[in-house]
């Protein structure tokens, strides 16, 4: 039977040319385009060659314009500085970014330039962002508190003009202090900013460098604002950058017109978001959930939109998430599963969400990480909306499987983030750029061209954006997840493809085991990783954290996922091995950092992630791993 999400679907695969050129009508451009899609020079596909546009100018002013200036555009909310609040109207947002943009022409940006925003989870990050795009010059957020080296190396590979930056980040009650670190990265750089405006904060005061650092708040009671000015459709947008394989960041970049289409599409035909909505991705700015549904599509839509300076737990406790609800009557809620695993772990019955009017809230979409069934069902259960898994990359800037919720809603199989959405022709394939049979693992591929928003290809380094995504499997897309595809079309998203293990020659996924593990009543969280095994090649290893207030010994509930393991897969498993842990190594974005724990496991060198919350954590997995036999202690 024919419905609105497979037609659509068809269609976007069909005649991708007429299904974006549609889309496009709901974006304002200063020209329109020569083409919808340009594949004069494959694999480098470019949509909406010749248009002009202004992604600042369709995110705000014409908001202002069409009469709804006074209508809600950005809530901050801050319980990490005692609780600081403020709300911009679309009419008080688009002044303050016009101002601030004044501020950046001033220190001589323009467009093309480029600039990093180096800022906590504050209102004045998405200022700064939009900003950058009013002026048509590229933004690079890097996450507020990253180590000096790490920021040294982005400088020197975007080699901006300027670096917008804040005295300091909080996390939970820890003042960051970011201008020691910005310091230290510009001297360790060999390109050299020549403006770093900073935005002095109550909790900590920035020294200045006289000639080269600016005030914000002086800078912007003396400029005039500045006008959005045209850009090309195909000119960046911005350049985010993600961890390499290499250790080297590889700076994905996105178009400004291609963007603003797809991220506006996907508002109201994946999230069913209404302008007026209120819509909170609980993610950071630093990362691409940041920018593509904090700062960019709710204002495209007409949303507002939420900036939360906190934690799902500990700020104050693991109700911060419904007080937000409640408090700011938030419509659609879009986080990691992560942060439903924290607040499940400190609170299992769900007990805090009853102090709370939890009644404005229509759907959770999850995504970031697996969403394992355990979680699924824990939210669905305690919450009474919709919970959706999707799955998309920070490559792709949006979804490329999901429940279409605007479209014609699935139902749920718990495990997978459904089917893909319109515009991703996926694939699983073998070794030989073969398709395989539904229920089979194999590599999961998208098929070239890739619809709007995905990377254009990676900062000034074409070569290494073929030779990462496009080189393994000719004409696909090389997504580097593992998967399989079943007979209704669902997507099972499993694991990375190196978190596939090869146990006695038969390939196994980590992400079914970790299902299974997370199904015990008492873990809160796990992982499973393959080590080195002389007889087998590999073996699986499981970490479990548990939930508070568990009694019951280790020993006794390793005995019992040992046997769950080999009771829903199989002896072929040869699942044998668990420890518990306090908890598991993850990014700020809450990745657990599997390949980190495989190379601690087989005694491999390793670089310390970036972007690890906790390095202690490593240690402590040493440990436990050296205590099961399974690594060795290093300095």
């Amino acid at each position: 039977m024919s419905n609105r999400y497979q037609e659509e679907y068809d269609r976007s695969i069909q005649d991708p040319e007429g299904f974006w050129g549609d889309a496009a009508k709901e974006i304002d451009w200063i020209k329109p385009w020569d083409k919808v899609l340009d594949s004069s020079n494959k694999p480098f596909y470019r949509w909406f060659s010749g248009a002009q546009c202004n992604t600042c100018y369709n995110a705000l002013d014409r908001h202002v314009e069409a009469g709804r200036g006074d209508t809600t555009a950005l809530i901050y909310d801050s319980p990490v500085t005692g609780g600081t609040k403020k709300t911009y109207t679309y009419s008080e947002l688009r002044d303050e970014v016009a101002l601030f943009a004044g501020v950046l022409a001033a220190q001589g940006v323009s467009k093309g330039d480029r600039v990093i925003v180096y800022m906590p989870m504050i209102a004045e990050a998405a200022i700064a962002m939009l900003a950058c795009a009013r002026l048509g010059a590229v933004h690079s957020v890097v996450f507020g508190g990253f180590a000096a080296n790490e920021l040294a190396v982005r400088i020197d590979d975007a080699k901006p003009k300027a670096i917008v930056t804040a005295s300091c980040g909080i996390e939970t009650n820890k003042v960051i202090e970011y201008k020691p670190l910005l310091d230290s990265a510009i001297e360790i750089a060999k390109h050299k900013p020549e403006h770093c405006v900073i935005l002095q904060r109550a909790q900590a005061t920035a020294s200045m460098i006289d000639g080269r650092d600016v005030d914000w708040t002086g800078a912007m009671s003396t400029v005039q604002p500045a006008e959005c000015v045209p850009v090309m459709a195909t000119d960046p947008l911005y350049i985010l950058y993600t961890s390499g394989t290499t250790g080297e960041p590889k700076g994905v970049m996105r178009d400004n017109g291609g963007h603003m289409v797809a991220l506006k599409w996907s508002m109201s035909n994946i999230y069913d978001a209404k302008p007026g909505d209120v819509y909170w991705a609980a993610s950071d700015v630093g990362w691409v959930v940041g920018h593509s549904y904090i700062v960019y599509a709710p204002l495209l839509h007409g949303c507002a939109t939420v900036m939360y300076e906190g934690k799902p737990v500990g700020t104050p406790d693991a109700g911060a998430f419904w007080r937000m609800i409640s408090e700011y009557k938030i419509n659609i809620l879009f986080t990691a599963p992560t942060a439903f695993r924290a607040i499940k772990r400190e609170d299992p019955e769900g007990i805090l969400i009853a102090d709370y009017d939890m009644s404005s809230l229509k759907s959770l979409f999850l995504a970031g990480e697996r969403t394992d069934p355990d979680t699924l069902h824990w939210a669905q259960e305690k919450l009474g909306v919709p919970v959706i898994d999707h799955w998309w990359q920070t490559e792709t800037g949006w979804a490329i499987a999901s429940n279409c919720m605007g479209l014609h809603p699935f139902p749920v199989k718990p495990g997978s983030p459904s089917k893909a959405a319109p515009g991703w022709d996926v694939r699983i394939l073998d070794d030989d750029c073969n398709e395989v049979s539904d229920g089979d693992i194999g590599a999961i591929s998208v098929k070239l061209p890739m619809p709007p928003s995905s990377l254009l290809t990676l900062w000034n380094a074409d070569e290494r954006y073929l030779s990462a995504y496009l080189e393994d499997y000719p004409g696909y897309y090389k997504t580097s997840d593992a998967g399989y595809k079943d007979e209704d079309g669902y997507l099972y998203i499993m694991a990375r493809t190196d978190d596939i293990i090869n146990v006695a020659g038969h390939r196994l996924s980590t992400g079914g085991m970790e299902e299974v593990l997370a199904a015990h009543p008492d873990v809160a969280e796990c992982a499973v990783i393959g080590v080195a095994d002389q007889l087998k090649g590999q073996v699986p290893f499981g970490f479990l954290a548990l939930n508070a207030g568990v009694e019951r010994t280790d020993a006794e509930i390793i005995a019992e996922v040992v046997a769950m393991v080999r009771d829903k897969i199989g002896p072929v498993a040869a699942f044998k091995s668990a420890v518990v842990i306090k908890r598991l190594p993850k990014t700020r974005s809450g990745k657990i950092l599997r390949g980190t724990m495989q190379k601690i496991a087989d005694c491999e060198d390793y670089k310390m992630p970036a972007t690890i919350d906790d390095p202690a954590i490593l240690g402590e997995i040493d440990e436990a791993l050296q205590s099961a036999g399974y690594s060795s202690a290093r300095t």
